[in-house]
């Protein structure tokens, strides 16, 4: 039997996915061409998503560079509400494999989705500044179109808990001042990053925190990710705080924990009832 194309059912069957990340038969796993028994043991795990997703290996100081991203990203207490719905979830009868699903579920554009922004922004600079803008009017311009389409608040900049400085955005960002000079990364939307930052700064009258989104973004960007790979980083991650905190919440117990002790409840704003 054939289909439309003229293929056979087998030819058909091997055709419906297509991919060039595994190769699997019996006997054989590849990723990216390289045998899985050649990997273990010989890469990190930074370097293996790294692999996964480019499809080549970085060197080591690139790899050490994005596992640094990667690692300050894990994890922010229950005041995320990611970590917060997986502790929620783990009291509910969840397995880890639902409770991290509810966590990860959680970062949407708000919450996140900075990165994803972040990297836009920078990367709009970037092409005002290829297309011929000084740096100084590209990041004026950018921050302008960004707030037009998306608001006054721009991503990866400031923080409702670290003023005025979030304590792991200075750090990133002189590893990338060290990768630059080392040849590693170009240092340019570290360049980018911190003229948006004082930009902002100067629009409101005050300092304003570069945060984790806006850090990891400038390194995700030094490193060559499309701007949606990330958020898709970020989550992964990210998903290490929320397999501790799952898993440190069904330790301890508890039934149906919701938001918000029992003893209080929410504000009653509708119509008042008569008994």
């Amino acid at each position: 039997m054939t289909d439309p194309a003229g293929r056979n059912d087998a030819d058909a069957i091997c055709h419906w996915w297509r991919t060039e990340i595994i190769d699997m038969a019996p006997g054989r796993i590849a990723f990216r061409g390289h045998p899985i028994q050649d990997l273990i043991g010989n890469v990190s795990f930074a370097q293996m998503i790294w692999l996964m997703v480019r499809g080549n290996l970085p060197t080591p100081e690139q790899a050490a560079l994005f596992e640094c991203a990667l690692v300050a990203g894990v994890d922010h207490g229950p005041q995320a509400p990611s970590i917060a719905a997986a502790r929620m979830a783990a009291t509910c009868g969840l397995g880890l494999n639902n409770v991290m699903a509810t966590g990860v579920n959680m970062l949407g554009d708000v919450h996140g989705g900075a990165g994803e922004q972040c990297a836009e922004l920078y990367f709009d600079v970037a092409k005002r500044m290829d297309d011929g803008a000084e740096q100084e009017v590209a990041v004026r311009d950018g921050i302008a179109a960004w707030c037009e389409e998306n608001g006054k608040i721009v991503s990866g900049f400031g923080h409702r808990f670290h003023k005025p400085v979030d304590p792991r955005a200075p750090r990133l960002m002189a590893l990338v001042r060290e990768a630059a000079m080392s040849g590693t990364v170009e240092g340019r939307f570290a360049d980018i990053g911190e003229a948006i930052q004082t930009e902002i700064g100067r629009k409101r009258g005050a300092d304003i925190a570069m945060n984790i989104d806006g850090a990891t973004a400038v390194i995700f960007c030094e490193l060559g990710f499309p701007a949606p790979l990330s958020r898709g980083l970020f989550c992964l991650s990210r998903s290490v705080g929320v397999l501790s905190h799952g898993w440190e919440q069904i330790q301890q117990g508890g039934r149906n924990k919701g938001p918000m002790p029992p003893r209080y409840l929410p504000e009653y704003i509708g119509v008042k009832s008569e008994r």
